[in-house]
């Protein structure tokens, strides 16, 4: 093992991590970083076959715990178990997140509950439950969105909760500071994850909303969720005089970025 490999090794060793949403996509990408680097990691989710892939891509070496987003029992739950697990927390990942698109004349009140429920009530509650467990100098990192500040037809609810969980990222940045609890967020734009981000999409909505990225990304791609996870960690770890600050990683997208014309 070179030198550089063994430092990478230990770069997370001693600490304890929590993700939230860590199943699949960006949060899965934090995960194996964490554990890469030597971490103590638990992560949630609510999917059982998922929560089943992790445990048998990741092993004994990360806890893998159910727990829905949504619920607030959940929530209490699952302070408790971090609290007899890791009993304390030195980075917290809020990833959980859902989306439905939707102009905004065919939004229901059961899509626009369900999307506020997870991504703006649950993470906040989430936060709430486990600041207690937070050590002194750790870090909250919050996975917002491009959208947030954006406004993308179809995505008004979602873009709605972001916006709000961006806000709550700015007040605790304040709240916290006197503990030396750093928080900030990542907004992605176009990552390719299994879902696209998006639930319900058929392969051909996949591919059609693929194209749409590549072509409005200033950068012509889709970002990796490795990279996602590789600016979390910045964040968390590395980023020691940065508070309240969301970094984009969205190949220029909510920057705009000029393209060359060719």
């Amino acid at each position: 093992m070179t030198n550089n490999a063994q430092k990478n090794a230990q770069k997370y060793a001693g600490k304890k991590a929590v993700v939230t949403g860590g199943t699949i996509g960006m949060g899965l990408a934090i995960v194996k970083r964490l554990v890469e680097g030597g971490a103590e990691v638990l992560l949630t989710g609510r999917n059982e076959k998922n929560l089943q892939a992790a445990r048998d891509e990741l092993g004994p070496a990360v806890h893998v715990v159910r727990s829905d987003t949504a619920s607030l029992s959940d929530i209490a739950a699952l302070g408790a178990t971090v609290e007899e697990t890791l009993g304390h927390v030195d980075y917290l990942f809020v990833n959980a997140g859902v989306s439905e698109l939707g102009p905004v004349a065919e939004v229901t009140e059961e899509a626009y509950d369900w999307q506020f429920s997870v991504n703006t009530k649950g993470a906040f509650f989430t936060v709430q439950r486990l600041i207690p467990l937070l050590r002194e100098g750790g870090a909250i990192v919050f996975t917002t969105s491009v959208s947030d500040e954006m406004g993308y037809p179809g995505m008004a609810v979602y873009s709605g909760s972001k916006a709000a969980l961006w806000s709550f990222a700015q007040t605790l940045a304040s709240e916290l500071v006197g503990r030396g609890i750093r928080v900030n967020a990542v907004s992605p734009g176009f990552i390719d994850t299994p879902t696209m981000g998006v639930v319900g999409l058929s392969p051909q909505d996949q591919a059609e909303l693929r194209a749409i990225g590549d072509a409005t990304t200033p950068m012509k791609r889709h970002g990796s969720t490795d990279e996602v996870a590789r600016a979390a960690l910045f964040l968390a770890a590395d980023a020691t005089f940065t508070t309240g600050v969301k970094l984009p990683v969205d190949g220029g997208l909510a920057q705009h970025v000029a393209v060359p014309q060719e």
